[in-house]
């Protein structure tokens, strides 16, 4: 088949997906946005990739930034016609679309539709639904309105999708409300890309070239918004700083970096330490630097939403610290693999209790750090997930 694997992000996973169906002898495009700040995966063609495997950024002229509404409408209105011409010139028999907001994932349902093009979605966060949520709460009268347009454009591209993969069971009830039908429902969960991240020792090139302490390493890697709750991060910082035991890594980039650098400043806190989002290839020295790894999710983000960097997380063998909702389905997988602490995404106290528990505990970091690892090698096998993938791609599309 003539596949376009679309993901929005750049994240490490999707991108190892392509590699896979590439190597199964499909010809490949791998395309992802260009113009958006969050950590990437291996984005660029290496010696050992098939040859039916190609990959491409799309780009703008400027970030699409998280934090103007306006401006962000308007750019993803851009990429959307940006992303349509590199797919009207690769004639793709079958697209497969992840991360992709409304905008132009609703675009790409209509011109797959008018050119009967596959479209299969794979949905790791229900945008609309996201959107609805916070702009209510920004802008009452006007964002309710807007907040249902974008549920709209939703509700249109699962309804023109061939088939829908979800991350969770607890999405498909959201698509069978909207009339999607049960049998173009998939739940495939969520991995990381375990071959490309090997476990590395706590001190390795990476640690010494950032000159770490030797005292007790909590990282937190990934995208920081305000939403997440960076208060959290502080508060760990400040419990750090007590017995000054250790510290606190934030390997980050935007708005809630530069909320917890002033907050960091202002309160003098001395145990933070800020980098910014570093290359894919040192990400397993970076994970492995850590005696603890930290991972925050927003309160409102319940069912709908799994940090994929739990998943990363996961592939370093360290323990994690978790503070989500109890409902989500991270919380769900670190407490059943006994991966880590989880607390509820607001309770500061918690999250701080269990960070000193983690601390007083070598036995308890040592146990969930391997529990974490096994439960990767369990889970993470490319080859059983790039022929579930196949086997979805390859069904035709219902009449």
């Amino acid at each position: 088949m003539r596949i376009i694997v679309h993901d929005y992000a750049g994240h490490p996973f999707e991108v190892q997906l392509s590699r896979e169906l590439a190597a199964r002898g499909h010809h490949v495009m791998h395309l992802y946005c260009e113009s958006t700040l969050t950590p990437r995966g291996a984005l660029s063609r290496s010696a050992t990739d098939p040859r039916t495997f190609d990959i491409s950024g799309v780009g703008l002229s400027e970030t699409i930034p998280k934090t103007s509404f306006f401006k962000r409408f308007q750019l993803e209105s851009q990429y959307a016609q940006k992303l349509l011409a590199v797919c009207e010139q690769f004639q793709p028999e079958v697209i497969l679309s992840a991360n992709t907001p409304s905008i132009p994932q609703y675009r790409l349902a209509k011109w797959c539709k008018a050119r009967k093009v596959r479209l299969v979605s794979w949905v790791q966060d229900i945008y609309g639904l996201a959107a609805f949520r916070l702009l209510s709460k920004k802008l009452p009268i006007v964002g309710h309105a807007v907040g249902q347009y974008f549920i709209h454009l939703d509700k249109y591209s699962a309804r023109r999708s061939s088939a829908l993969v979800v991350i969770s069971d607890d999405f498909k009830k959201v698509f069978r409300r909207w009339g999607v039908e049960k049998s173009r429902l998939h739940t495939i969960q969520n991995w990381a890309p375990l071959e490309e991240m090997p476990q590395r020792p706590r001190e390795n090139d990476w640690s010494r070239a950032q000159n770490l302490s030797s005292g007790l390493r909590f990282i937190y890697a990934g995208t920081l918004a305000m939403k997440h709750n960076p208060a959290l991060l502080l508060e760990l910082a400040r419990t750090l700083d007590q017995p000054s035991r250790g510290e606190l890594i934030v390997v980050s980039e935007g708005p809630g970096v530069e909320w917890l650098k002033a907050q960091a400043e202002e309160h003098k806190v001395k145990s933070l330490r800020f980098m910014g989002f570093q290359p894919f290839e040192s990400l397993p020295d970076v994970l492995g630097s850590a005696d603890v790894l930290v991972a925050i999710l927003e309160a409102d983000a319940g069912v709908f939403s799994v940090p994929s960097k739990v998943l990363s997380y996961f592939c370093a063998g360290r323990p994690v610290l978790l503070a989500v909702p109890k409902e989500n389905l991270a919380a769900k997988i670190v407490e059943q693999a006994r991966a880590g602490l989880v607390v509820g995404p607001t309770e500061i106290s918690a999250f701080c209790s269990a960070a000193r528990r983690l601390l007083d505990g070598p036995q308890l970091r040592e146990q969930a750090g391997k529990a974490a690892r096994e439960y990767a090698q369990k889970n993470f096998d490319i080859r059983r997930i790039g022929k579930e993938f196949e086997t979805i791609l390859e069904a035709p599309a219902p009449s």
